[in-house]
């Protein structure tokens, strides 16, 4: 159907990289003209061998979740008739072993706050729908093995 495409770029070698005394810090180009600062995690790789002005890959995974379970949010809402004024999500994800004892991102939970504007008003029950239909149909969320969890403000 579609491709997308990112370059990830690092280069900054120092005498010290088979020590494993490297920045991790690098870049995410998108081909819209964005580029974005990234690094690993400094709960992973201290400070200042990683950057914590940098988005680190796990952030970037959780924001990806976020962002399109909204657009398709979004656009469900408007299909219905529910003009929405604002979305705010403040995704968490957790990182835990799998059985094979290897870290990875096993759960994200989506914790959006909506507030709409005009006289449709969605009820709780419809909000329910909307996102368990947004949840269905986000690309990113069919595509990871992650257990996305949707809890929003009420």
């Amino acid at each position: 159907m579609s491709d997308h495409k990112t370059i990830v770029e690092w280069a900054k070698p120092t005498p010290d990289f088979l020590k494993g005394r490297y920045s991790r810090e690098h870049t995410w180009s998108f081909d819209g003209g964005a580029t974005v600062l990234a690094s690993s995690s400094p709960s992973i790789v201290p400070v200042p061998l990683s950057n914590p002005a940098g988005v680190d890959p796990e952030e970037g995974f959780i924001a990806a979740i976020s962002s399109c379970h909204m657009l398709t949010f979004l656009d469900l809402a408007r299909r219905k008739g529910f003009a929405v004024e604002r979305y705010r999500d403040e995704a968490v994800g957790h990182m835990a072993k799998n059985a094979e004892g290897v870290m990875w991102v096993s759960e994200v939970i989506l914790n959006p706050q909506i507030a709409y504007t005009g006289e449709k008003q969605p009820t709780q029950a419809e909000v329910d729908e909307l996102h368990h239909a947004a949840h269905k149909l986000c690309f990113i969320g069919n595509s990871v093995k992650t257990d996305v969890k949707v809890a929003p403000a009420r």
